[in-house]
């Protein structure tokens, strides 16, 4: 379903797959996010950045995939670290079975440079307990969990997030 402006499909594959496995696509990106971060005022490279996951439901097509009991949703999770500004940084893909902090762990292992000025990241409540005691002794990280308001029933931006 490629424009027909565009090579043959294998061969636009094969382009994308060499640079994917050379790292070209990697430094296009975060070339990309500094430049955008230098022209909205930013340093090139975000210190403050968002933690999350979300999961999402699967078809029956093979692959990784698992329930989620806390969303009740069978399928697969997206962990995601996200800088103020919304470029995504690092994605890793688990089945929904895995617990956030098991996936922000494995997202910790492909940090690139991209974040090596990172210095604060926010989580929600699903990080909580001894994974903020992990990122302290491995990583020169603050993780700041910031909890949602009881009463909040719907999406509502949190007041920390604001002024970032």
């Amino acid at each position: 379903m490629l424009p027909t402006e565009l090579p043959k499909w294998h061969r636009v594959y094969y382009y994308f797959r060499l640079w994917r496995n050379d790292g070209t696509w990697q430094r296009l990106h975060d070339n990309l996010c500094a430049k955008v971060r230098q022209q909205a005022g930013r340093q090139k490279q975000p210190n403050a950045e968002c933690l999350n996951s979300q999961s999402i439901k699967t078809t029956a097509i093979a692959g990784v995939r698992g329930f989620d009991g806390a969303k009740q949703i069978k399928g697969r999770k997206r962990h995601l670290l996200i800088d103020t500004l919304g470029f995504l940084l690092v994605v890793v893909v688990t089945a929904a079975s895995l617990p956030e902090r098991d996936g922000a762990r494995l997202l910790f292992a492909r940090l690139t440079g991209s974040c090596k000025k990172l210095r604060r990241i926010w989580v929600d409540g699903g990080y909580r307990g001894p994974f903020v005691q992990w990122v302290a002794e491995r990583f020169r990280f603050v993780v700041e969990v910031v909890l949602r308001r009881d009463e909040a029933k719907a999406f509502v931006l949190l007041p920390l997030l604001e002024s970032h």
